[in-house]
Parts: structure tokens; sequence; C-alpha cells
């Protein structure tokens, strides 16, 4: 039987990103392995990876946990997740390997250079989000940049996310093949046939019938940036604005803060990890995305789906997704521009409206099912 691989740094990954690429892979007959860091790192609670660790193991998946580091400089670190990760793969002799994010993927595809089956394994890899594109910080392209370029020619074919990315790939990298496949997809029908008691809805979230509700869906890093829709709140001075945030991460003690002193205690509230998405969605007015940089947002997509009106930062990866006709692009660091932008979508009802249809058509076309027809084509194993 052929075998496969799926590689990434972290569970939450796989949980959240990579399931369907197991789910296809099994359905065109391969053997499938998961390998990443089951450990640490990541943003789904242990309960929620032991939970996937279940549904894996019932789909006959073999599991290996790699202690990847989630800093590029932890060399010891990335040393000994090479070591491993190319034991395993001289062992299992993979068909196919497919890897994900950066630190993930350049120790899978060193680990997989130096193995004796690597001219007869195909190496994918999905980029979801280059730390390299224009504006980044320096460091990014000192770091990351070398590696990608030179892990660029172990990789049989590299899949950007965004038009950005694809286009520096083509610019940068040497890879075989350079493929455009926009996103990871979602469920589309999960979220635009979702049907909720809005009222009971917000009563149990804590905000009123008639209040104006902004979400935001994501870590709580510095990255997504949830901070400049806070003190945008906090310019606007008007107490039937609400934000709600669903996620986990580091800066939760700090955002907490933030609120406090802004005397947004009320108005701001971080839910956590939830699993009620498709109903936060329906029960918002606006879906706000901040982050400074994205590969291609799937909770944007979500809310698309969702019929949504949009205000996101004016980013790479969001830039694919929103456009006047949907939404409204903003400056991430711009906190009036976001002030502004909220006032704006919610006294005008009529244009919240307009960007909702389009959003609820436009979002069928990253539908999983359109996803995974790009995919099955690449998910051939060399020489066939």
């Amino acid at each position: 039987m052929k075998k496969a691989l799926i590689y990434a740094s972290v569970a939450s990954m796989i949980q959240q990103f990579n399931m369907e690429n197991i789910y296809l892979l099994l359905k065109q007959g391969y053997e499938v392995d998961v390998a990443c860091n089951m450990e640490s790192g990541s943003t789904i609670s242990q309960e929620k990876i032991a939970e996937m660790k279940r549904i894996l193991e019932n789909m006959k998946v073999n599991i290996y946990h790699i202690p990847i580091p989630r800093n590029v400089t932890a060399f010891s670190g990335i040393f000994r997740s090479v070591s491993i990760t190319k034991k395993i793969m001289n062992e299992r002799k993979y068909d196919l390997v497919h890897c994900h994010s950066p630190i993930g993927s350049i120790i899978c595809r060193i680990a997989n250079r130096f193995c004796k089956n690597y001219k007869k394994t195909k190496m994918i890899y999905t980029a979801h989000g280059f730390h390299f594109y224009k504006g980044a910080p320096i460091k990014n392209w000192l770091f990351y940049y070398p590696f990608e370029k030179l892990c660029a020619h172990f990789t049989d074919v590299l899949i950007t996310i965004n038009k950005e990315d694809y286009a520096l790939a083509k610019r940068k990298l040497k890879a075989g093949q350079i493929k455009y496949v926009p996103g990871v997809g979602i469920d589309f029908k999960k979220f635009s046939t979702c049907v909720i008691n809005r009222a009971e809805k917000r009563k149990e979230l804590g905000v009123p019938e008639n209040a104006s509700l902004l979400l935001s869906v994501g870590e709580l890093n510095k990255n997504k940036n949830h901070e400049t829709v806070i003190k945008a709140l906090a310019k606007l001075h008007n107490p039937d604005i609400y934000y709600l945030i669903a996620g986990k991460g580091n800066l939760e003690c700090y955002l907490k803060e933030l609120t406090e002193s802004l005397n947004l205690k009320n108005n701001v509230k971080l839910l956590g990890y939830r699993t009620d998405i498709a109903e936060l969605y329906k029960a918002a007015d606006i879906y706000c995305h901040p982050s400074f940089r994205e590969g291609l947002p799937v909770a944007v997509i979500e809310a698309m789906a969702s019929g949504q009106p949009l205000i996101c930062s004016d980013a790479r990866g969001c830039r694919d997704l929103v456009t006047e006709a949907n939404g409204l692009l903003v400056s991430p660091d711009d906190i009036d521009g976001f002030k502004n932008a909220i006032e704006d979508l919610i006294s005008n009802e009529a244009k919240r409206d307009f960007f909702a249809e389009n959003n609820s058509i436009k979002a069928n076309f990253y539908n999983i099912d359109n996803i995974n027809k790009m995919l099955e084509s690449l998910y051939s194993c060399k020489g066939e």
C-alpha cells in the first residue's frame, strides 16, 4: 500500500487545517501517518489534542510526536527534530509527504533530503503565508528566506494560498512546481445554513439584543492584532457597541488589562476556545480581522459564508478576499481607520446588507470540495 505523511509544527495545525488532507489521502488509497509536536506549542487544549488523536487512531492513522521548536533559531531543537524525522522516514519509506508551517516544513524537507528513499518520495509543501514579504521585518528575511530558498530545491510541489505569495515564489524560489491553491477550504454549508435564535444566543453571550456586535476569531497573539479594534472602540465612546474575540493565546492577560484600562470591560469579551463558531458569526453584525499578516485567513472565509460584512486589515491574504464590493480594508496599525470603518458600517445598514449578500455568494468558491479537486491530482505519487 502507498504511504503518505502529513507533517506540521504543532497539533493545532493538524486539527484546524489538515484533517481534510488526511481524509483525501485515505480516500485515494494511502496509508497515512501524522507527525508534529503533540505536547507543546498548540493553540488548542490537551483535551482537544487527545480527542484528535482518538479520531486519527480510529482511522488507522499512525501518530508520531516530534519535539519541533517554535523558534527558527532554536538550532539544537531543530537538529534533534531533523534526526527523529529522518529515522521515521527511513523506516516508513513514504511515497508522498505533505508538510505545513515554516519551521515544520524546513525540518521535514531537510530530513527527507538525506533519506535513502529521497528520490522516490514526492515532497509537497503548503506555505500558509511566507514570513518574508513586502514590509516584513528584516529578521524574517534574514532567517526564513534563506531556509525557504534552500528547501525549495528539495520540494516537488510548492503550494501557495494567496496571490502575493504565489508571485513571490515564482520570482524567488526554485521548486519543481509552484501552484496556487486558494486556502485549505471550508465547509460552506456548515456556515451558510446555520440557524440560531439570535436573541437567545446574544443573551447567552451577555450582549443586548439591539447592540451592535463585532466579532473576531483567532489566536490571541501580536500578529492577530486585536488590540487595534479594542483601541478603536475606546475612541468611539459608544456603550452600545460590543466586541467578542474567540480564541486563546499568550496575549490574553494583556488584552484583559488593556480592556479594563480603557473602561471597556463590559463591552469587550474574550471568549477563549469555542466550539460554536458558526453560531457566533450568525449572532454578530460585523466581522473584524485586523491581522498584520495572513496566508489566506480561514476565519474571514467562514465569516463570508455566514453572510457577514467585513472590516479587515489591508494585508497580504486579506486583500485576496476583500474588495469594495464585500468589505472595508484598513491599515492594521490605523486605529482611527478602524474606528471610522466601524462607525461607517454600523450607521449604514444598506452597505452592511450589500456586503453580506456578496460575501454569501463569493465564499462558495472556497468550499472544501473545490479545494480537494485541486489537491487530488497533486496527491499522485512520483511516476503516476
